[in-house]
């Protein structure tokens, strides 16, 4: 697929087989399901196009139904370990500042379906991820309201949403969705209370009429229908803090402890050409894709179209700054016909590299090893 743009990639995505709009999820075009119930939508990493993902192609994470709503009704609850415990309306909120920033999340387990043996939980491949402007104000701006105690660790966002998981392990019956972030965090002008995404209202799958978003964390953090904040004393240990969204650390020596997921690593992704894509020998093509690393800023991305025996430094199509992913172009000429492993790689500005091979340690979690993209050349 010679000289292929991201526009004719985002055309050509819509014919492709798994490229399936759920009949429930008017408010979406073109998404991969990964669960119907409560729904988990991926966007085809192939439609890649523009810095900014639309809200409708921005992928979804639910872990519990959609909470029913209000926005007339509705509270946000700060208590706690705090001087003043707040009740705030939606208009109590908006009126404590407005801004927008640009902030790339991604799910935890975004690239799952790569890892050998296969691990339990959603399948993502590499859409569970993307860039958009966010509307809201820092969740200091609250804080500062609240007026935390000394001594205060952590700052625990819970939303709406309610459920019961029945895997191992089971919760002792249902549960809100709930993560902390430490107090220096919750501080940070990047973490924020959000209720606009990219120029328009929260949606009700994206976490309307209110959540968070915090820059730099994996998106496990960034809670949706946010209806209580708690300042804690103590670091909080919640289910989805040390059950679920955690994996192993050896800090000491070989006993391994576990540990929350927080930052983003540095990762690179191809979004074209795909995996087992065919490519006419001696004819330009485009390669193409995004990086993206954590708090810090993309400082380098490397292709290889020799299964990693060179690199080549490829231009970002964008300015690289910090929490938001950079797109990428490399015109490529393929010259000798016959298969071709294609490798993409991200250095950060702290000089952290993507890793060659995965470390089990992390368990189903932050997967940013280097993932193959295997052509043909014909």
């Amino acid at each position: 697929m010679a000289n292929l743009s991201r526009r004719d990639a985002l055309k050509a995505v819509a014919v492709l087989p798994f490229a399936m709009r759920p009949a429930a999820a008017a408010e979406f075009t073109g998404l991969i399901v990964r669960q119907a119930a409560p729904e988990n939508l991926e966007m085809p990493f192939a439609s890649l196009a523009d810095w900014v993902v639309p809200t409708e192609r921005f992928y979804v994470r639910s872990h519990f139904p959609v909470p029913k709503l209000d926005a007339k009704d509705f509270k946000l609850v700060v208590e706690g370990h705090v001087a003043n415990r707040l009740e705030l309306t939606l208009d109590d909120v908006k009126k404590l500042g407005e801004g927008t920033r640009p902030l790339t999340m991604e799910c935890a387990g975004n690239g799952r379906v790569f890892l050998a043996p296969a691990v339990r939980g959603l399948q993502w491949a590499h859409g569970a991820v993307g860039n958009a402007n966010w509307t809201g104000l820092p969740l200091g701006a609250i804080l500062d309201r609240a007026k935390p105690k000394a001594g205060a660790v952590d700052v625990v966002l819970a939303g709406a949403d309610r459920g019961a998981i029945a895997a191992d392990p089971a919760t002792p019956g249902p549960i809100p969705y709930s993560r902390s972030v430490p107090i220096a965090k919750a501080k940070k002008d990047e973490a924020l209370i959000a209720w606009g995404m990219n120029g328009g209202p929260l949606t009700p799958a994206h976490g309307a009429p209110l959540r968070a978003v915090i820059g730099g964390w994996f998106g496990m953090a960034s809670v949706k229908w946010l209806n209580r904040i708690v300042v804690t004393d103590r670091p909080f240990q919640g289910y989805f803090q040390t059950m679920d969204y955690s994996f192993y650390t050896r800090p000491t020596g070989p006993d391994p402890e576990t540990i929350p997921v927080t930052e983003m690593q540095p990762k690179a992704a191809i979004a074209r050409p795909g995996p087992g894509e065919v490519l006419p020998a001696g004819r330009p093509v485009s390669v193409f894709g995004a990086a993206w690393a954590g708090e810090g800023k993309v400082a380098k991305v490397e292709l290889s179209v020799d299964d990693g025996k060179t690199w080549t430094v490829v231009k970002p199509d964008t300015e690289p700054k910090p929490m938001t992913w950079v797109l990428w172009k490399h015109e490529w000429t393929p010259k000798t016909a016959g298969p071709a492993k294609l490798l993409v790689r991200c250095t950060d500005d702290r000089g952290q590299t993507q890793p060659e091979k995965r470390d089990p340690d992390r368990r189903s979690y932050a997967i940013n090893h280097l993932i193959p993209v295997e052509v043909l050349v014909k």
